[in-house]
């Protein structure tokens, strides 16, 4: 775009009760008045999510699928128009450098991305593009993102539909590629409809109840895929070579990643304020991790997700450290506590069961004895 991410500010902002939303959604609401009905309205599958701040690009040509197959981790050289899928680029330590939502039309690929990371991917597909037909393009400034709760696809708009990762994934829906031009006239549209707006932070907290993490919020610059449980939906094992997969199929065949995600259950007392990424997870007096994101959830409460050294137990009580708090609504004035208890919730589930690559060398160690 050419404004700067912290300039911002969604032609939609100017709707009734929009109160701004905190880094890194700034641009566009937070919520409109109440998140937490707002959270129940997206749940029983109405409204829509403002996501014009996301930056979105758009790939065109004809060698554009199975060159995107070659550069990340997903398979999509055979990817269907209208499919929706994800894919990561790998830096070639094998470590998260872009999270892609993308879908194709048939005559080119769309990508949403966090805001702010056109620009970097931009520049990396550019220089890979050597001879082929391909053609990238940051369209951020014609293009805007939003989110509904439905899996059906849109008559008019492009629609990348989520697929839900388990049945209660309350934050899998689709999401439009509207024309910027048409996002008030989309507003208006949907309002008449009966679907009124929800905020930043409903979304959030209903992607922090399913367990997705969110690039550059959970994740850092050493994460890896499998740390976030991306294997199997972003990243698959069974294809052909690309930046990074050399870490990828050592840690799947041969090894286990250091830290892995989990969702923690904060002191129910806690609903103002909430602990703030980078609060230390503390058990037994030992830090294990650290709070990457949190949220006041309309059902289970305070919840958050996390990142834990990977030999973790599951099911464990542990507390997080003293940290400022992220007020959850206006004119709210408690503060944080000293140290809050919560109990951990596997996202990745931690597996002690021997690697393949394990197994075949102790069986290839056993015959070589004999």
């Amino acid at each position: 775009m050419n404004e700067t991410v912290s300039m911002y500010r969604s032609p939609l902002f100017d709707r009734p009760g929009a109160v701004a939303a905190d880094e890194p959604d700034v641009g566009v609401a937070g919520h409109y008045g109440d998140p937490i009905r707002e959270q129940r309205q997206l749940a029983s599958g109405d409204g829509w999510v403002d996501l014009s701040h996301r930056d979105v690009v758009r790939i065109t040509g004809q060698d554009r699928l199975s060159w995107l197959h070659n550069l990340t981790t997903q398979r999509l050289d055979s990817l269907e128009p209208g499919v929706g899928s994800e894919t990561l680029v790998l830096s070639p330590q094998g470590r998260v450098e872009h999270h892609l939502q993308l879908v194709d039309d048939g005559e080119a690929t769309w990508i949403h991305l966090e805001p702010g990371a056109a620009q970097a991917l931009v520049a990396f597909l550019e220089s890979m593009r050597f001879m082929l037909r391909v053609e990238v393009a940051d369209v951020t400034d014609e293009w805007a993102v939003v989110w509904q709760p439905s899996n059906v696809r849109h008559p008019e708009y492009l629609t990348r539909i989520d697929p839900a990762i388990v049945p209660a994934d309350a934050f899998a829906g689709r999401q439009l590629f509207v024309p910027r031009v048409q996002l008030n006239a989309f507003a208006s549209n949907a309002e008449a409809s009966g679907g009124s707006p929800a905020g930043a932070l409903a979304l959030e907290a209903l992607r922090i109840e399913a367990g997705r993490p969110r690039f550059g919020v959970d994740t850092d610059d050493r994460t890896i895929p499998h740390e976030m449980g991306w294997i199997g939906t972003a990243v698959q094992l069974n294809k052909g070579c690309y930046r990074g997969q050399e870490t990828v199929a050592h840690v799947a065949n041969l090894g286990r990643p250091p830290r892995r995600l989990v969702r923690l259950h904060l002191d129910g007392s806690v609903r103002e304020s909430l602990p703030v990424s980078g609060s230390p997870i503390i058990s037994d007096d030992v830090t294990i991790g650290r709070l990457t994101s949190s949220a006041y959830h309309y059902e289970l409460g305070p919840i958050a997700l996390g990142v834990v050294k990977y030999a973790t137990a599951d099911d464990i009580e542990v507390s997080i450290g003293s940290a400022e708090p992220t007020l959850i609504s206006p004119g709210s004035a408690e503060p944080a506590s000293t140290s809050l208890a919560a109990r951990i919730e596997s996202v990745v589930e931690r597996d002690d069961t021997p690697r393949p690559g394990q197994a075949a060398r102790a069986a290839f160690g056993r015959k070589s004895l004999m």
